[in-house]
This record gives C-alpha cells, sequence and structure tokens, in this order.
C-alpha cells in the first residue's frame, strides 16, 4: 500500500512537486505527505485553534531524540578505542543547535520554510527543521530506515567529523580556564527573559572581574553563554578575529 501511496504522491498529487524534492533530499519519496509538510511548518505560522497540532514541535521532539541516539552509536562504532568522555563531546559538536542550523542552511531548507511559513525565518528555525525531518523520516521509515539517511544525507554530506576532532568550541570553559591562569574572575548573569516567535529567549552578559564584557541571546541559556563567551575572548583578544 505505501508503494501505491509514494506512486501517487510523486506523480498525480497536488504535493508532487514536494514529493520530488523531498526524494532528492531524503532519498525516497514519501507516503504521508501531511508528515512532512508538518515538518516544515513552524509554530509561528500555526493558527490559534485549540489542541491542534500544526506546526513541527513535536516531530522536532521525536527527531531530536533519534537523532541523539543515531549520532551516538555512528560514533560509538566510528570510535571504537574512544571513552565516553571523547564521544559525548563529538556527539554535542554535531546535534548542538549551533550545527544543526548549519546543516539545515546546507541541506537548503530555508527554501521549504519559506513556501510553508508566513513569517520571517529565524537562524534556529533551519535546525528545528532539520529535528522535524528526522522526526518525520523516523516516523515514514523506522529507525533503521532513519539511521541510512542520518548517516548518508546528513553525516556524511554536511558532517566533517575528522576536522570536529580538533575543534575545541566550549567556549565557556575556555574562558573560564584563560581567568584562572590569569588570576581573574568570570561570571554571567542573566539579563533578561522574554518570548520570541512564542518562546522563551535568554540574554545573558560574561562578566570579567566585575565588569560586563559581552552579551547574547538565544532560546537556550547555556547556549546563549557559550556564545557570550566567545564574544568576550574576541572582545579581549584571547581568539583571533579567524578562529
Amino acid at each position: 500500500m505505501r508503494l501505491v501511496f509514494r506512486f501517487y504522491n510523486h506523480f498525480l498529487s497536488e504535493d508532487k512537486e514536494l514529493a520530488r524534492r523531498l526524494r532528492q533530499l531524503i532519498g525516497f519519496t514519501p507516503a504521508n505527505m501531511a508528515i512532512f509538510r508538518l515538518a516544515f511548518s513552524h509554530k509561528s505560522s500555526s493558527s490559534e485553534k485549540p489542541y491542534a497540532v500544526q506546526n513541527n514541535e513535536r516531530l522536532e521532539y521525536l527527531g531530536d531524540a533519534v537523532l541523539g541516539t543515531i549520532v551516538a552509536e555512528y560514533l560509538f562504532k566510528k570510535y571504537p578505542n574512544s571513552d565516553e568522555g571523547f564521544l559525548t563531546k563529538m556527539r554535542s559538536k554535531i546535534v548542538k543547535r549551533k550545527s544543526l542550523n548549519l546543516i539545515g542552511d546546507k541541506m537548503g531548507l530555508d527554501m521549504l520554510l519559506s513556501e510553508y511559513n508566513q513569517t520571517r525565518l529565524s537562524r534556529s528555525m533551519l535546525g528545528n527543521a532539520v529535528e522535524a525531518l528526522v522526526g518525520a523520516v523516523y516516523l515514514e521509515k523506522g529507525y533503521k530506515g532513519t539511521k541510512r539517511f542520518v548517516v548518508n544525507k546528513i553525516l556524511r554530506n554536511y558532517v566533517d567529523v575528522h576536522e570536529l576532532e580538533t575543534v575545541d568550541d566550549n567556549y565557556k570553559s575556555q574562558l573560564l580556564e584563560w581567568c584562572q591562569k590569569n588570576g581573574q574572575t568570570v561570571t554571567y548573569k542573566l539579563l533578561a527573559r522574554y518570548k520570541f516567535e512564542k518562546r522563551d529567549r535568554f540574554k545573558v552578559a560574561v562578566m570579567v572581574n566585575g565588569k560586563k564584557i559581552a552579551t547574547a541571546d538565544d532560546f537556550n541559556k547555556k547556549s546563549a553563554e557559550q556564545t557570550a563567551s566567545e564574544k568576550a575572548m574576541h572582545s579581549m583578544g584571547i581568539l583571533d578575529t579567524e578562529d
């Protein structure tokens, strides 16, 4: 039956253009097009009907869990002699919001998002869409099919795992280490918590010896602290602008 739906979606349905684009993107024509349309529908464009699921948040939640598991398994097999700490850091580098936003951009998901949303696209919507797309593929293909998609279409095309081995992107930890070596103190202050695109957004400041050095905003407080730390390190000359 799924073959019939996939044939129909590819050649006859009103969604045939989307179905063909998805085939290039994920490697197959979906049988359930509704799930994939939902994957690109951000909640800021949803109607206010109570109890109606009209955005990609649930798929994003599912995709986040599935993606984390697949990446963990991939790294576990790729690095048979590495310890848990190394594997955890590598997984974090791949599935963190900044990385997923970049992957979504490389995949061209901005074009699909612009078609299904009547709102200004933000960078974070790209990463959300990657997770939602993984969730949709999981519902369509199960774990094995989703693993093939993530490994073959995402990791091998858009992630340089070997380059990530040498990248230390924990700027908060780097700044703390530098301050400790140089007899300085570093603290973080929450400046504001506000709503943006119907989500909580955090503005934090990084303070060195009580002086505000840099600020950053993000939907996640820890991510905002990381970005503020990176800005502070550039401002203090600890990082070169090319780093």
